[in-house]
């Protein structure tokens, strides 16, 4: 059956519409991706700057570094990052077959470390999963009923299970480089890991920050899809950066 030309060019603009509707979605999900955390001075994360310290912190400590040190969420701001926070970083591909990094991170972090020595003897993190934050609300909405089904499994936890040796009691502006060996529980599901940490002190402030990554099976999670979000990777990264303040 032949089709007029006034049947074909509305099917056309049908066609272009539909293609730049999807453009537009994809483009408003994209967004730079702040950078991975890093307590290197090198790096454009500004976790190494931890704000406004007490004036004579240091000498608080000079005692020693032993107690319990808890994390503190008055320090730096979550608008740049220079706060407390957890969070994930994961590759996706939008409509049109864009790549793009989806990042989300939440302030609400509470726990402790305790220090012994030149050893980090026990710490306990918890994260409330539900106020995490990327560059999209939409995004964000998703992961209460899909991903990580925050409105199922709201928090995910972090416990130290061995002592993390340090090597030595850390000087003030040094970057102390080792690993956290622990029981992670998100979804629902706890697994032994080996995080990668990086920790500094500065005055009276411990600073730790470190990443690993997860495969999502292993935590019994499916990958979120959207009519904007044509699939994403099957693993993806946990990130954090936690101020501890002596107790």
């Amino acid at each position: 059956m032949k089709r007029s030309p006034l049947v074909l060019a509305v099917a056309a603009i049908v066609v272009l519409v539909g293609a730049a509707g999807a453009y537009g979605f994809a483009t408003l999900f994209l967004h730079p991706a702040p950078p991975a955390v890093s307590l290197d001075p090198g790096s454009s994360q500004p976790a190494a700057s931890i704000g406004t310290l007490p004036s004579g912190a240091a000498a608080t400590l000079s005692g020693g570094f032993d107690g319990t040190w808890a994390v503190d969420p008055s320090i730096g701001s979550f608008s740049d990052f220079s706060s407390s926070w957890v969070g994930y970083r994961v590759d996706e591909t939008l409509a049109g077959n864009r790549a793009n990094t989806a990042v989300g991170r939440t302030p609400d972090v509470t726990g402790s470390l305790t220090l012994s020595g030149t050893q980090i003897t026990s710490v306990e993190i918890t994260a409330n999963l539900q106020t995490l934050q990327s560059d999209d609300r939409r995004r964000d909405g998703q992961l209460g009923r899909q991903g990580i089904e925050t409105d199922q499994f709201p928090k995910a936890t972090f416990k130290l299970t061995a002592p993390i040796e340090l090597g030595s009691a850390p000087a003030d502006g040094q970057t102390i480089t080792a690993t956290a060996t622990g029981e992670l529980t998100l979804h629902g599901v706890t697994k032994s890991v080996d995080v990668p940490i990086q920790a500094q002190v500065a005055g009276n402030v411990v600073t730790v920050a470190g990443s690993i990554e997860i495969q999502f099976a292993d935590y019994d999670i499916s990958p979120p899809s959207s009519f904007v979000v044509l699939s994403v990777e099957d693993h993806g990264i946990v990130e954090f950066q936690l101020h501890f303040q002596h107790q």
